[in-house]
């Protein structure tokens, strides 16, 4: 864009900025004639996608802010009167980041000027309420204003339909139609009020559905340590804990109050390296059964145990596999589901239990439209335990039963570890890991994404590739995707570019036979040679 061009173009957007901050921000880069930095936030519009917008904060249409926010909301409103809700109702959460309550008023007041109802939840407030609300109020839409575990300087915008599960294609490509269709937002009505601020009764009627994920009358003795990791996930799953009779978690007092800067973290994502060790300290000091934390958004749940003298992290496929294995021995009846980068265990358990088994593409938005599902997870930390009441991930459900678990086994004098050494060697010893390149220059992954389908390996750690997709054509059971997956004797690689964050995601799983318990360790020590080598013959394939 010619310099004339983006100085005009800045200018314009300066002219409708509702908001005083970025339009001091913008009015600064103008004066000071940054062209660099003003083609950065001009260059293109933030697009919205099946995840719904997600950036950093910042003036331009490049970036999270008010006017961008407006036109999304504008667009949504214009995409449910078109589909017949007119006059329907639209719940609206938001989490503690920098904007968010902003983010969420002005969305109330776009819904409102355009002839919808519009609800907004009390407070910052953990994602799975707002999915819980959509459903418990007869609720056409949900927008819910989070960048779940993204860097401090991000926010985000997720939006959910009437069956309380997130958008998926053609309706997020028709949402953005009409958002492009604004041409103005000095045409987009906005009141100064209308809308509805709802009280705890939702909140309430979501932790009284909590309750209906454990067992009448099953042990509740698993001591936990909890961290909020600086998010709003606290007092609704301190309050989940004490109505099903769980020992009160000790907090990580230090990221326990919401918090948009995350000072502790530096990614507030618990599966970063260094996330953990303020509630590894705490568990060292007070001797848990098991350590919980949530993403600032709390639609996660990350599990830590003891192992051996310290504390370590469970992969999200373990505890996908022991919740599993949980609800199958509670009984649980109707269908399994997981995306394709998860575990395959989930299918094995599934299959040994005579239930039925679906894989999806990435994203609670497939797994929660899974025809009969009881139980869906994700390998990135998210599990759906109640679909029927919240058909999203939701981490203080996956929390009360995991804990139920742990209460259980302790009970047998068990632990969750001696659940996995009984699975590996009931379905084989499947271990994953992933390799995950994170990059300034998007260009890099369509590097590399490019080299793999141009020259696919054959073989990686010395295993045959048996099938090389690519997911871009589809498959007989999914719709196409950006991905490739490749099939080897005993070892399955999926690639692609993560949705939400600018990262080359490589998901990594190998399958190894185990001869009894004695076997446990040598399967272990084959299953992690196997995965060092496919990482390191994947980035040379790759290029990263």
């Amino acid at each position: 864009m010619h310099d004339d061009d983006l100085i005009a173009r800045a200018k314009a957007w300066l002219a409708e900025d509702p908001d005083p901050e970025t339009r001091g921000e913008l009015a600064g880069l103008i004066d000071a004639g940054d062209t660099a930095e003003l083609s950065a936030r001009f260059s293109g519009t933030l697009q919205f996608g099946t995840a719904g917008l997600r950036g950093e904060l910042g003036a331009g249409p490049q970036r999270m802010n008010r006017s961008v926010v407006i036109r999304a909301a504008a667009g949504l409103a214009a995409y449910l009167k078109k589909n017949g809700e007119s006059g329907g109702l639209v719940v609206i959460g938001y989490d503690a980041r920098h904007k968010s309550a902003d983010f969420a008023r002005d969305t109330a007041a776009v819904m409102t000027g355009a002839g919808l109802r519009a609800a907004v939840l009390p407070r910052p407030l953990p994602t799975p309420v707002l999915a819980f609300a959509i459903r418990h109020l007869g609720a056409v839409a949900g927008v819910e204003v989070t960048a779940s575990h993204n860097p401090p300087r991000d926010n985000g915008y997720k939006v959910y339909l009437g069956d309380g599960s997130q958008i998926v294609p053609p309706a997020d490509a028709e949402i953005a139609a009409e958002i492009d269709a604004i041409a103005s937002l000095h045409d987009v009505p906005r009141p100064d009020g209308g809308w509805e601020i709802l009280d705890d009764t939702v909140l309430d009627a979501y932790l009284a559905r909590t309750d209906a994920v454990l067992a009448a009358g099953s042990p509740r003795t698993a001591r936990t340590v909890y961290t909020a990791m600086h998010g709003v996930g606290r007092d609704v799953l301190l309050a989940a804990f004490a109505r099903a009779g769980f020992p009160e978690p000790v907090l990580v007092a230090e990221q326990a109050d919401p918090d948009p800067d995350f000072p502790t973290v530096a990614f507030p994502n618990p599966e970063e390296p260094g996330a953990m060790d303020l509630a590894f300290a705490r568990a060292r000091a007070t001797g848990p059964d098991l350590v919980i934390a949530n993403d600032p958004d709390a639609d996660r749940c990350a599990v830590a145990v003891r192992d051996g003298g310290d504390w370590r992290m469970l992969r999200g496929d373990e505890v996908g596999a022991l919740l599993a294995a949980h609800l199958v021995r509670s009984g649980a009846r109707g269908t399994f589901a997981e995306s394709i980068v998860s575990s395959s265990l989930l299918g094995r358990i599934a299959e040994a239990a005579e239930l039925p088994y679906e894989e999806t593409l990435t994203g609670f938005k497939w797994i929660a439209r899974v025809e009969g599902l009881r139980y869906g997870y994700e390998e990135a930390l998210g599990y759906c335990v109640d679909p029927e009441g919240v058909r999203d991930k939701d981490g203080i459900t996956a929390a009360l039963l995991i804990t139920e678990l742990a209460s259980q086994l302790k009970e047998e004098g068990r632990t969750l570890l001696d659940l996995l050494d009984d699975l590996a060697v009931e379905h084989g010893l499947h271990a994953t890991d992933q390799l995950s390149v994170r990059v300034e220059d998007l260009s890099l992954i369509a590097d590399a994404m490019g080299r793999l389908r141009e020259q696919p390996p054959t073989e990686l750690a010395g295993l045959p590739v048996t099938r090389a997709e690519d997911l871009t054509r589809g498959t007989d059971r999914l719709p196409p995707t950006d991905g490739l997956r490749y099939t080897l004797d005993g070892a399955r690689v999926v690639v692609r570019p993560s949705g939400t964050e600018p990262k080359l995601k490589c998901y990594l799983e190998v399958v190894v036979p185990v001869s009894g318990h004695a076997g446990l360790a040598a399967a272990r020590a084959r299953a992690a040679e196997l995965l060092a080598a496919i990482k390191r013959d994947l980035s040379a394939a790759a290029g990263i």
